[in-house]
Order: structure tokens, then sequence, then C-alpha cells
């Protein structure tokens, strides 16, 4: 004859046996009369969980627990409140070919005023209201307002901002106080085993944020880089081991991230190993060699690569066109551009732009926000820029986008347009660059040639070079508060 046995157990280590609605209330410190229950004892290596940039995460618990033979109730509580119950899996390590699960359950009807108010729908309780007033009477409902019938009859809506006290006389079935996985399975041997539960949860992210501090001769940089993960999940995380996939990972339905103030946590310690990264399919996976507490509602910061004396440089960038927050603006669209006055509008910033080579760090840097801070004449760091940048190997150039210069200025004039032919455009802009300190500057004058794909450069009084299909720069320096203007005629021609 097969027992039916309910074991109840915290994902984090604390182990309940709770018997809801039938109130029977374990022995615990508070002098409760409860029922005594084994332990689930952590098997080796306990709580692992893997965070990708997307914010999924794949948590994978493995516990030791008594079956006796025959029908088993197993129930996992303080699992993840955003994990996907699709995607979960129970198995034996010990003896997966005679333990057979018959059925899996996500349990998430928690306690709380809405849920006791919707269970007693139709049966008695009472309030109390914030002038002490007691109203006892059958609930009709409990959606805005309360609405209470007496034994009489009288009807009494009660606004749910004046309750103070509500009174229920007993815990409604059906009720639990945290998420739980509940499983059904038949064991075909009593003892204990290793089991292990794995399952995808959203509500945790992880990015890369870096610190860089820009040396006074602009010549070096010094590098910090922080892994930033933050747990909006619904649960605690103790003692993990924890691991980072840097990469675009394809899911079917991508979990959205949940933004969340910084916490900053340090851990003090004495040689602390360093975050170990290695290749892992088509992604890098960065894991702590360490066990990380990871708590719900928190931020945690890990720095996991440093870096001094990188060689870097700064210059100036016009690009009249504004193509570098607009570039889908400067592209052609499959047939010609013969609008004269399209593209032809001009803004006067000049980019400051800082570029390194990630092999001076000899670090793969996935992809995150970069604060950029240089030291003042009084030695206090100051922000001079922020920027984003990709999934970066090491061995490629990195260029960020610091802001823009005070003291340069850049005009872009269309001087000239014309149509030889019914299949060709000519046009002529001047660029103008203002100098405004006292020193001389070089500036990279980008142009963007998209009326058509079909191009040349019919005369130019300078150099420049060929970036892309589309794209032309010229290098051009200016004498200190003075003045350089560039000309150029570009020819389209089409079929």
């Amino acid at each position: 004859m097969n027992t039916r046995r309910k074991v109840w157990f915290a994902a984090g280590g604390v182990v309940l046996v709770c018997l809801l609605l039938a109130i029977v209330l374990l022995q615990g410190p508070g002098g409760f009369s409860l029922v005594s229950t084994p332990t689930a004892e952590a098997a080796e290596p306990g709580l692992a969980l893997t965070v990708y940039n997307e914010g999924t995460a794949l948590v994978r618990d493995r516990r030791r627990i008594f079956f006796e033979a025959g029908f088993n109730e197993i129930a996992f509580s303080d699992v993840a409140a955003s994990m996907d119950p699709t995607s979960v899996l129970f198995r034996s390590l010990t003896d997966p070919e005679g333990t057979v699960i018959l059925e899996q359950n996500y349990e998430f009807d928690l306690v709380g005023a809405s849920a006791l108010l919707e269970k007693y729908l139709d049966q008695e309780i009472e309030v109390v209201t914030e002038d002490g007033t007691r109203h006892n009477g059958t609930l009709l409902s409990g959606r805005g307002d309360l609405i209470l019938q007496t034994a009489d009859g009288q009807v009494t809506v009660i606004r749910l901002d004046q309750i103070r006290e509500f009174s229920f006389p007993d815990l409604p079935s059906g009720l639990i106080t945290r998420p739980t996985l509940v499983w059904h399975i038949v064991a075909a041997n009593e003892g204990t085993q290793d089991v292990e539960v794995t399952y995808l949860t959203g509500g945790i992210s992880w990015q890369a944020d870096y610190v860089l501090l820009l040396a006074a001769d602009e010549e070096s940089i010094d590098l910090d880089g922080w892994i930033t993960l933050s747990n909006q999940s619904g649960t605690t995380f103790e003692d993990a081991r924890l691991k980072l996939i840097a990469g675009d990972l394809q899911r079917i339905q991508e979990t959205a991230r949940v933004a969340a103030d910084m916490v900053y946590e340090e851990e003090m310690g004495a040689a602390m190993p360093a975050v170990e990264e290695r290749e892992f399919f088509e992604y890098h996976l960065y894991e702590i060699p360490r066990p990380v507490t990871v708590r719900d509602n928190e931020n945690k910061q890990i720095e996991f690569v440093t870096a001094a004396g990188i060689p870097a440089a700064t210059f100036f960038v016009y690009d009249g066109q504004g193509c570098w927050n607009n570039p889908w603006y400067c592209s052609y669209y499959g047939y010609p551009q013969t609008d004269p006055g399209y593209g032809i509008a001009t803004n006067p910033d000049v980019m400051v732009l800082l570029e390194f080579d990630t092999e001076e760090i000899e670090a793969d840097l996935p992809r995150g926000n970069i604060r950029l801070y240089q030291e003042d004449v009084d030695g206090a760091a100051l922000l001079i820029g922020e920027d984003q940048i990709d999934h970066t190997p090491e061995g490629e150039i990195v260029r960020l986008y610091v802001g823009d210069a005070f003291d340069i200025v850049g005009e872009r004039i269309q001087v000239d347009f014309r149509r030889p032919s019914e299949n060709s455009i000519e046009e002529t802009y001047e660029i103008t660059i203002r100098n405004h300190k006292d020193e001389r500057v070089e500036v990279r004058i980008v142009e963007h040639l998209f009326r058509w794909s079909e191009w040349e450069i019919l005369n130019a009084n300078g150099d420049y070079t060929r970036l892309d299909s589309s794209t032309i720069e010229f290098p051009v320096t200016i004498a200190a508060n003075g003045e350089t203007t560039l000309r150029y005629t570009v020819r389209y021609e089409w079929p």
C-alpha cells in the first residue's frame, strides 16, 4: 500500500512542513505546536546561478531528500517569483530510473489581503475601521470598496483605506506564503537521494560598467571594469556559484530588464582570486571563483578587469551632417536622391573622441557603459563624458564619443548643385572649421556621400581617405585662433 507523504523544503536551505488550511503548525522557536520533518540537506555543489545579458538566468539547485517507497509529494519553495514554470526540470541524481515524476505544479496563490478577501466571499468576517468601529457580516465584495451584509440583511459599504484591521475565522485553503513548485513522485526504493532542480527566471540581469581615468597629457588611460548584477527575481540566492554569459542569446521571448537603484557591496578579504574568463560556445563566460550571495532587490558589483597606463588618443571629428547619431539619415534608399535640399542640414558641433586598443588590456570587454574621468589641477577626478560599447573582443579598437568641443566650431554649406544630365548630379560643399583655442588642432572632417552608390570626387582642396563605400574623411589642421575652409565637388551617376 502506497503512503502519501508531504515534504516541504526551501531553496535557501530552510525546511518547513506546512499543512496550510488544516492549521497544523511546526514546533518552532516561538513555541507553536509542530510536526517534525526530515531536513533536506544540500548536495554538492549546491546552488548555481548562470546569468545572461538579456535579463535571463538559469538556476540549478542540488538538494538531498529522503523518499519513501511509493508516492511522495515534494514541495520546493523560495523559487524566483519571475521564474518560467515551463522551463523547470526535476531529476534524481541518485536513482533516475527508479524515480518517476507523475505531476508538476507551480503554486503562486500567495497570502495577501486581496487573496484572503477573494477566498472569503459569501462568508462572515470582521473588520475594524480607523475610528475603532467593529463591523461583522457576510462579505459580498472585496474589490474597490468592502461590502458587508449583516444578519438582519443590512448592507454596509466600507472604503478599504478606512479599514485598520481584518479578522478571519481561520486560514482559507489554497494559499501559500511563497511561490512553490510541487511534484508528485513515485520512488521505487526508500532512502535519501540527491536531486537537481533547474529552471529559467527573469528579473536577473548583468552588464559591464567601466570607469576610465584619462591622464593629464591625454595619452593614456587607467581602466577598471565592474560586473553589475541586478536581482529583481523575487528571491535571494545564498552562496551561489555564479557564472555570467556575455553575448547575444537567442530566446523565443526576451525577458524585460528591470532597472534598480545602485547598491554597492564591497567584499573585503585577503587576496581574493580574480574573475575567470573563458570561451563557451559563441559566447564568453565569466565565473566568480567563490560563493556569492545575490540578495533580492539588490545590485551587486564585482571587479573583473583592471589595467593601468593603456595607450590612448583623443581627437576631434566634425560630422556636419550629424550622421554619428542618425546614420539612417545619411544613407541612400536604393534610388538616387535628387532633391537639392535633401541632406544639406548642418550642425556646428565638433565631437571629441577617444580610442584605445583592447589588445593592450589583454581582455575581452563585454557590452556596457563607460564613464570617463580626468584629474583636475587639484587632483580631483571630474567626469568628462560617458558612452556605451558593444561586446568587444581582445585586439579590437574601442572608440568613445566623449562630448563636443567647446572652442571648436564647424559649418557646412552647399555652395553648388547641378544636374548635368538626367542620370547625374554634381554638388559642391564648403566646410569651415573655426578654432578658438590658443593652440593649433587637427580635425577629421567626415562626409557621407548619400545620394547614390556610384560617386566620384571631381576636385578637393585637401587629401581624403575613403572609409567605406559612402564615407570619406579629410584631415585638416587649424591654427590657433584661426579657421580653415575645405571645399570639394562630388559627382553621382546612375544608369
